[in-house]
């Protein structure tokens, strides 16, 4: 019987890393007989997850290996967005304080077999990254990348994209046209709703994202600045106020309950004491139509376009239980389609979500849906719109609301409003302007079209 021998076809872009292999004794850290080179290859798994694998080559030629060995590595040294030098920095306090171990476990092995070096920075407290990153020089990088949850990576976010500005002299209270940062930004899930990284990757899986680093995935994605009129607050991705950011906002009052107890009893109790906020709403409808934009979205911007004219803002009063405004998707487990499944990555707009007060019961039918693959979106109190820019107005409370507020008060300052923009917890009493900034940071991850559905499901908010 002749066994017939295999041909597999291994493709340059899928190559990672080349090692030349060696035959060591016990305790021998150099040196060895040489056996030949191991390949290392970038694997695509099931439900978008991506994993690692070693093609061993025998060859006891020294001058054939180190040959093929110097011509792979030629080749692997051409591909331009494959980084070789990372700024990381990693919360060992998000969600289970598992960062640390997710960092040195499963992602520092990966960077190391890919001859990628590290300067790594454990955060201590809050804004630590930020300060850090406002001293960081930057072009001694290639990318930065953040080992933990979504309100981390949102402050990573902000420093390198306010360092970005600081850097080319711009007055950091006011910047309309803000510059993009310098270096990618990669995102290792290892908080609770991880939304940037299932938005990214499909999927929270350290090692893919690992992976999508270590290969130089990368795509350009929209930005928003948040702003008061007379200073900047935040860049960020997404933002919710009402019951979303009242949820955030009673969830980070306990911090010493459990993360997922924590976040179970935040939600209960929002639900409990669901109350509208009474503001007003300007935006400025996005003028080029998009083809992919939720049905209910096109009927609002077909009124929109009927009313008015071009950059002519539009107005809407009255008692919300929640508004979303969200420049990507915000894909999570508990919404495998996405918060705002009607915008992308990088497509110039925002989505505006608004709900209208409803009675307890139909808004729990609305938060079902995100769970679900029917629209969430088709209820009679809610509203949808493709925007460039948003101004949300709240009314100050008197004396009277106040003390019927005294849930959100306990958690906030009297007079202010929480905001929960991308996991992280703002307080603010005055108008919020926000803006969307087309490409103006750039991730590394895939683009959300190309990722497969997600069937997960949990009951994070």
């Amino acid at each position: 019987m002749v066994l017939q021998a295999q041909e597999e076809i291994i493709e340059m872009k899928d190559i990672f890393s080349v090692k030349l292999k060696r035959r060591r004794f016990v305790g021998q850290k150099k040196g060895g007989t040489l056996l030949g080179i191991t390949i290392f290859k970038c694997l695509n798994k099931e439900e978008n997850k991506l994993t690692d694998c070693a093609i061993h080559l025998n060859n006891l030629s020294e001058d054939h290996c180190h040959a093929w060995f110097r011509h792979l590595k030629e080749i692997l040294n051409g591909f331009q967005n494959r980084p070789k030098s990372l700024k990381v920095f990693v919360n060992p306090s998000s969600h289970k304080r598992e960062a640390t171990h997710v960092y040195y476990e499963q992602v520092a092995p990966l960077f190391k077999l890919a001859d990628i070096k590290t300067d790594v920075t454990v955060t201590e407290y809050e804004g630590h990254a930020l300060s850090v990153l406002k001293e960081c020089e930057l072009q001694a990088f290639d990318g930065v990348v953040c080992v933990g949850g979504d309100g981390s990576v949102s402050e990573v976010a902000h420093g390198l994209l306010l360092k970005a500005q600081i850097d080319a002299g711009k007055d950091t209270d006011y910047i309309p046209t803000p510059v993009r940062a310098p270096v990618p930004l990669g995102v290792i899930p290892a908080g609770t709703t991880n939304i940037l990284a299932h938005t990214l990757y499909g999927i929270k899986h350290a090692v893919t994202a690992t992976l999508h680093i270590v290969m130089g995935h990368i795509q350009p994605v929209d930005v928003c600045t948040f702003s008061t009129p007379s200073k900047l607050l935040r860049f960020g991705f997404s933002a919710m106020f009402g019951f979303g950011a009242k949820t955030l906002a009673l969830a980070e009052k306990h911090r010493w309950m459990p993360s997922s107890q924590r976040k179970d009893f935040a939600f209960i109790k929002a639900l409990a004491d669901l109350k509208p906020e009474e503001c007003e709403l300007s935006f400025l409808p996005l003028q080029i139509p998009q083809e992919d934009s939720h049905e209910n979205d096109k009927k609002k911007n077909e009124k929109i376009k009927k009313k008015g004219s071009k950059d002519q803002w539009h107005k809407i009063q009255g008692h919300f239980l929640n508004v979303s405004i969200m420049a990507i998707p915000c894909l999570c487990s508990m919404a495998p389609r996405g918060l705002a499944p009607n915008t992308r990555l990088n497509n110039g707009s925002m989505a505006l979500i608004v709900v209208q007060n409803t009675s307890r019961t139909e808004f729990i039918k609305h938060l079902k849906r995100y769970a679900s693959v029917k629209n969430q979106f088709n209820f009679p109190f809610v509203e949808t719109y493709t925007v460039q820019e948003v101004k949300v107005q709240p009314r100050l409370k008197s004396g009277l609301d106040a003390k019927e507020n005294t849930y959100l008060n306990a958690a906030s300052a009297e007079g202010n409003y929480p905001w929960n923009i991308d996991g992280d917890l703002m307080e603010e009493a005055s108008q919020v302007h926000v803006r969307v900034h087309p490409q103006l940071i750039h991730l590394y991850g895939v683009n959300t079209d190309d990722l497969e559905s997600s069937q997960a499901t949990c009951n994070c908010i």
